[in-house]
């Protein structure tokens, strides 16, 4: 997958930055005699009947082995116009599974070659579109669930395509998947996101107090401190949102791969406590750190100035 759609991809938005049944069936069990009994008795039956009743019987049998003929017919056509499986989304005439991580690639090593390269391509498509397309993107990624569910990188393809499409409850249904599978927390800020989404920023925070922050990379670390910072925010806290962002990487002499976000999202949270001239200083820096133009902390600042 591309970079943004690669494990531990970085939240976005507001919220981050720029964006057994046991027992047998005993109905086949005759409750009085024997079922050959019945059938006797009833075949008497109807030859006590006068000919003229018995032809009318026989008509409504008829009738009946009509109607019941001509439901068959019309489920045999609704089963035979229902679709085989899911319909696979057209892929890109480009698409090129050696762009795929050796890691990615091993997981799928576990499939048959043709549904291994299958998958591997509509991965591929999912991580080239989900920054442009991200609804195009989780269809891809979908289709590779549909063919592989038990390979951890895909259900995380449709998480992080999910999350970018902002399909929250999606996107927390695979990443705890994913974290059940590999028992690995790295989605752990992008899933807190979207609880936040979700408008549940206690579970964001719950879900953060609950991480052992040294044991993800410092990246990710970082991010889940922006992403229960806005949770903070989102339930009023202003001043505490303010203060957990305060490390030793904020600081603006520091040029770490997250400072420009750290940055923008401490700025964010001093404008909402209220500190207008403090914001300003942090979305400057915030610009000055964004080299790769990620975040608007530019047109912030000159809004406050």
């Amino acid at each position: 997958m591309s970079e943004s759609g690669g494990r531990g991809a970085p939240p976005r938005g507001d919220r981050g930055g720029k964006p057994r049944r046991d027992q047998r069936d005993r109905r086949d069990q005759p409750r009085h005699g024997k079922p050959s009994d019945q059938r006797d008795q009833r075949d008497r039956r109807g030859d006590d009947k006068p000919a003229g009743q018995r032809g009318q019987w026989e008509r409504r049998d008829q009738r009946r082995d009509e109607r019941s003929s001509g439901q068959r017919d019309t489920r045999d056509q609704r089963r035979d116009d229902k679709p085989q499986g899911p319909v696979a989304p057209e892929l890109p005439e480009d698409v090129d599974v050696s762009g795929l991580d050796i890691e990615v690639l091993k997981e799928l090593r576990s499939l048959p070659k043709d549904l291994a390269e299958l998958v591997g391509k509509h991965l591929v498509a999912a991580g080239e579109l989900v920054d442009t397309e991200p609804e195009t993107a989780l269809v891809h990624a979908r289709f590779a669930k549909a063919k592989a569910s038990r390979i951890p990188v895909v259900r995380e393809a449709v998480g992080i395509a999910a999350y970018h499409a902002g399909q929250w409850a999606e996107t927390l249904s695979e990443l705890r998947a994913v974290r059940r599978m590999t028992r690995n927390n790295i989605h752990v800020a992008m899933m807190a996101d979207a609880e936040r989404a979700l408008g549940r920023p206690e579970r964001a925070l719950d879900l953060a107090k609950e991480t052992d922050v040294r044991s993800l990379p410092p990246e990710i670390a970082a991010e889940l401190r922006i992403v229960a910072a806005g949770a903070r925010r989102d339930l009023g806290q202003f001043d505490a949102a303010v203060v957990s962002l305060q490390s030793s990487d904020l600081d603006p002499k520091k040029r770490l791969p997250w400072s420009a976000r750290l940055f923008y999202a401490y700025a964010d949270n001093l404008l909402a406590a209220g500190r207008k001239d403090e914001a300003t200083t942090w979305f400057t820096h915030a610009a000055e750190a964004d080299t790769e133009e990620e975040t608007d902390a530019a047109e912030r600042a000159a809004e406050l100035a």
